[in-house]
């Protein structure tokens, strides 16, 4: 029996899949969250095979959670099922440690196929993204600025695009606002941007941000 947690700040879309996931036999859906600071209580509290978790969620998001997620239970598959197409997420949040990323677009049976995969401690790639994998390989020095940034980097940059203060994104990924100012000036050289409303105006037009 693999258990799952799922993790949606929309209750009708966690109703739909637990519906859906109770209709196979192997599969038991243990518990659920509404953001990422449920998801690590639910972890705390749980024993979790695959946490099937959102990217965009209200206070802290599946991207905040990923790695507290990681360091609390590190053998657990974390299969991010979000509404942002593979190529503007897949690739970074694969190296942060997630074990698939599947567009809230695909088949139901392509859930069902990346759980049971993840659960056998395997990651689930998509045909496009092992594509996306591959070209980053062949060419890692032109890759998209952003894809250069680190976890850390990448979390304060969606942030301040979204129009975050220093203050606010001190407090939701517990730093300082020195620390954030740090990583906003690191971030600033790599991504060659100059203001938030750079910022903002880049994630805009590459879709990282609605």
């Amino acid at each position: 029996m693999i258990k799952i947690g799922i993790v949606d700040d929309h209750a009708i879309v966690r109703a739909g899949l637990r519906q859906f996931l109770s209709e196979h036999v192997d599969l038991r859906v243990v518990g659920e969250a509404s953001n990422g600071r449920e998801a690590i209580d639910l972890v705390r509290v749980h024993e979790i095979d695959v946490l099937v978790m959102d990217l965009s969620m209200p206070g802290q998001s599946g991207l905040d959670a990923l790695a507290m997620l990681r360091a609390k239970a590190p053998d657990m598959g974390i299969l991010i099922l979000s509404g942002y197409p593979e190529e503007h997420y897949a690739i970074n949040l694969i190296r942060q440690g997630a074990s698939g990323y599947l567009n809230k677009e695909c088949e139901p049976k392509e859930i069902v196929e990346a759980i049971r995969t993840i659960a056998l401690g395997r990651r689930y790639l998509t045909p496009s993204v092992a594509d996306l994998l591959a070209q980053q390989l062949n060419r890692k020095d032109d890759a998209p600025p952003h894809e250069q940034l680190s976890e850390r980097e990448f979390q304060v940059f969606l942030k301040l695009a979204k129009g975050e203060t220093a203050g606010d994104i001190a407090k939701s990924l517990s730093l300082s606002v020195k620390t954030v100012s740090t990583y906003r000036t690191r971030l600033m050289e790599k991504m060659g941007l100059s203001s938030n409303s750079d910022l903002t105006y880049y994630a805009l037009k590459n879709k990282l941000i609605d």
